[in-house]
């Protein structure tokens, strides 16, 4: 078996992205080019490519070995919002899956919800200072003063009255978002005053007008006048288990995830939304951002480690960042990628020289060996 194989992937280019913004991060040159993400797995939607190794594609490798790689590492460059979305369960993607391929809809048909039968939990950790994610619902008192202030500024604060009873109701959340989201007239002359109305106060509500002048009367805005927003200094992480309600607005993060590309979308976005399915999967509890604090493992690695929390507890994968020498034990495959300096990667008594922007897939679990000095980031599974 190849202790250490070299992979490759083109940035995949989603309206959303930055313009050459992997490129930017990973050092290899300027681009005028579109780059939302790089993916680092398996999944057959952007399989990573192996270089000189048996198998052409990490995809080839898992069917050629039999293996699964248990997670999808990502890198993002996101300059506008992504879609109001979330993830489903492990059970709920493997039924949602089934339903869609029973009622024959093609896997890769734009209005299918399951692409795969994965769950795909994640977490996102910074790169850059500013990475500003919206992420679950925020205290219920913080959004019924929002939603108070907003009454007070409409030139008809009726339906912000309707917005207000049902937060006051039993299911608050889930009948505000089940309304917002639905035909009602009502609702959606709210969603179409929403901009104008929070223009008033642009300093208090400026998401929502960002989001409104990227999505001008799109109910979704209103939903996220209902969420947590969060901006992360490089190295800060949130946790996203499945059912959490979340729309990155821009930056540059690591992701890892499930090895799944199923979303649901509830709005900001011009691709298949289904309000249906984004409702039976939605987490309604609110809370405060669901920040993930990484844990110390040595002098240069902290890990980013999901199972730390209860919503977690199932969750193999985990995200190591490695600033300098270090000794990681591996209990899966492992993927790797620099984002600055370089380092000395040593496997078995076989080594490789990385740089800037390189990234390789160690197949074995085992013992790797870090010398050097930068970051680098480390996917691996418990």
């Amino acid at each position: 078996m190849t202790p250490i194989v070299p992979i490759r992937n083109e940035p995949c280019d989603y309206a959303w992205g930055q313009r050459g913004g992997i490129s930017r991060v990973l050092g290899s040159g300027e681009s005028d080019a579109v780059e939302a993400e790089l993916w680092l797995g398996s999944h057959p939607g952007s399989p990573s490519r192996c270089v000189d190794a048996p198998w052409e594609s990490l995809l080839d490798w898992e069917r050629s070995t039999g293996q699964e790689l248990p997670y999808l590492l990502k890198v993002l460059a996101a300059a506008e919002p992504l879609s109001l979305q979330a993830h489903p369960s492990a059970e709920r993607a493997r039924r949602g899956f089934d339903a869609e391929d029973a009622r024959g809809i093609p896997r890769d048909a734009p209005h299918r919800s399951y692409k795969d039968p994965q769950a795909k939990p994640e977490l996102v950790v910074a790169v850059e200072d500013g990475f500003e994610a919206l992420c679950g619902f925020a205290p219920l008192a913080r959004t019924r003063a929002e939603v108070e202030a907003l009454r007070t500024l409409a030139d008809d604060p009726a339906p912000y009255e309707r917005w207000l009873e049902l937060l006051d109701g039993d299911d608050g959340l889930h009948c505000s978002v089940e309304w917002l989201l639905s035909d009602d007239p009502v609702a959606a002359g709210l969603a179409a005053d929403l901009g104008a109305t929070a223009a008033r106060d642009p300093e208090r509500f400026e998401v929502v007008g960002r989001l409104e002048e990227r999505h001008p009367g799109d109910p979704g805005v209103a939903v996220a006048v209902m969420l947590n927003h969060v901006v992360l200094d490089e190295g800060e992480s949130l946790w996203l288990p499945a059912g959490n309600i979340h729309a990155y607005l821009s930056g540059v993060a690591m992701e890892l995830m499930g090895p799944s590309d199923n979303v649901l979308r509830g709005g900001l976005t011009g691709k298949h939304v289904d309000v249906r399915e984004l409702l039976a999967v939605l987490d309604f509890a609110d809370c405060e951002p669901p920040r993930l604090v990484p844990e110390p493992e040595g002098d240069h690695v902290l890990v980013h480690r999901p199972a730390s929390v209860p919503s977690g507890a199932d969750v193999p994968f985990e995200l190591r960042t490695i600033t300098g020498d270090a000794v990681v034990e591996t209990a899966s495959p492992a993927v790797a990628i620099v984002v600055d300096g370089g380092f000395a990667l040593e496997v078995d008594g076989e080594g490789v020289s990385l740089g800037r922007g390189d990234a390789v897939f160690v197949p074995d679990p085992g013992s790797l060996r870090l010398t050097g000095a930068g970051r680098l980031y480390l996917a691996s599974a418990r």
